[in-house]
């Protein structure tokens, strides 16, 4: 038999091409878009809700990070709702926020990234003292000296 194989000429042989799938499932890009949004000062990610935390949803995905995939025009669209920094220029964080993620995803996986919509859905409060780690009032006043344990 193998004599058989040796002498065969596989020029010969009618054998279909090969086809290369490659799927990125998309924890990979919320994955890849978390890593970007890390090293962005000024936003945080929303978080889950107490109702969420106690049904078990959310556990999947990461809150706030959606993406949908077209794999005929091999493109993403990113879809990203957060907070953002009180005094912080919403366009000007917006477009860097955009800029680090297409670079990032098209440089990770090869893919076009047809949209990265940006939704600021809260202001992140302006703290009066940063270097101090409990809330202030606007006079200055420790809040939680002022009202104790009941506030």
């Amino acid at each position: 038999m193998y004599d058989t194989l040796k002498e065969m000429n596989p020029k010969g042989l009618d054998l279909p091409e090969t086809m290369f799938v490659r799927d990125i499932d998309s924890k990979v890009f919320q994955a890849i878009t978390l890593q970007c949004l890390a090293k962005i000062e000024g936003i945080s990610l929303l978080e889950n809700n107490l109702i969420d935390s106690l049904l078990g949803r959310e556990f999947d995905r990461v809150k706030g990070i959606y993406v949908e995939q077209d794999s005929k025009k091999h493109s993403v669209c990113v879809r990203i709702e957060i907070n953002i920094g009180y005094g912080l220029s919403i366009p000007k964080k917006a477009e860097e926020i955009q800029t680090k993620i297409v670079k990032e995803i098209t440089t990770l996986t090869g893919l076009h990234v047809a949209s990265v919509h940006v939704i600021f859905k809260s202001l992140i409060p302006q703290s009066a003292h940063p270097s101090s780690s409990s809330p202030t009032s606007s006079s200055g006043l420790d809040i939680e000296k002022e009202y104790g344990e009941e506030f």
